[in-house]
C-alpha cells in the first residue's frame, strides 16, 4: 500500500483569473472602433439640435416683435423693451454662442423704432468658410520665423572694406 503522505500531492490546477494581453488589445480595438463610428454622429447630432433652439428662439422673438408692431404701430426700440412690456419673459440665449448677444435689424423706414428683425451673431458656415479660405491664401509664419531678427542692411557701395 502506498503512504499517502510519501506521494506527492497532486495539485488541482485552477484557470488563471483574470484576461491575456491579447484579449485585453482586441476589446480595446473594438471599443475603439465603436467610438470612431459612434462620436461623429453624436456631434452632428448635437450641432443639429443647437441649430433648431436658435431657429425655435429666434421665431419666438420674431413672433413677439411682430405683436409689439401690432398692439404699437412701431417696432421696439430694444430688445429689452419686448421683455419689459411681457411680450417675453426673457430674451432667449443663442444656443451657438451660449450668449444673448442677438444682431438687431432695422426696420427700412427711418422712426418706427430699432428691431425690425434678427439674426445670430454667430459665424454662418459662407462665413467660416470665407475666413479659413483667406487664412489658407495667407503665407503660413511659422514660430521660427517670428523668432529671427531682420537681417542686417547692406552697407553702402561707398564704403571701403
Amino acid at each position: 500500500m502506498v503512504n499517502p503522505m510519501t506521494q506527492p500531492e497532486r495539485a488541482t490546477r485552477r484557470p488563471p483569473g483574470g484576461f491575456t494581453l491579447i484579449e485585453m488589445m482586441v476589446v480595446m480595438a473594438l471599443v475603439g472602433l465603436l467610438l470612431a463610428i459612434a462620436l461623429p454622429n453624436y456631434f452632428q447630432a448635437l450641432d443639429s439640435g443647437r441649430l433648431k433652439a436658435q431657429a425655435q428662439n429666434l421665431t419666438l422673438m420674431r413672433d413677439a416683435i411682430d405683436k409689439f408692431y401690432g398692439d404699437n404701430a412701431r417696432y421696439p426700440d430694444q430688445l429689452d423693451e419686448l421683455v419689459g412690456k411681457r411680450y417675453l419673459r426673457a430674451i432667449p440665449v443663442d444656443p451657438l454662442t451660449e450668449r444673448a448677444d442677438w444682431i438687431v435689424i432695422a426696420p427700412p423706414e427711418a422712426g418706427q423704432g430699432a428691431v425690425y428683425d434678427l439674426r445670430s451673431s454667430a459665424a454662418s458656415p459662407a462665413e467660416v468658410a470665407a475666413a479659413a479660405a483667406a487664412a489658407a491664401s495667407r503665407p503660413a509664419e511659422t514660430a521660427t520665423d517670428a523668432a529671427l531678427p531682420a537681417p542686417p542692411e547692406p552697407a553702402a557701395s561707398g564704403a571701403a572694406p
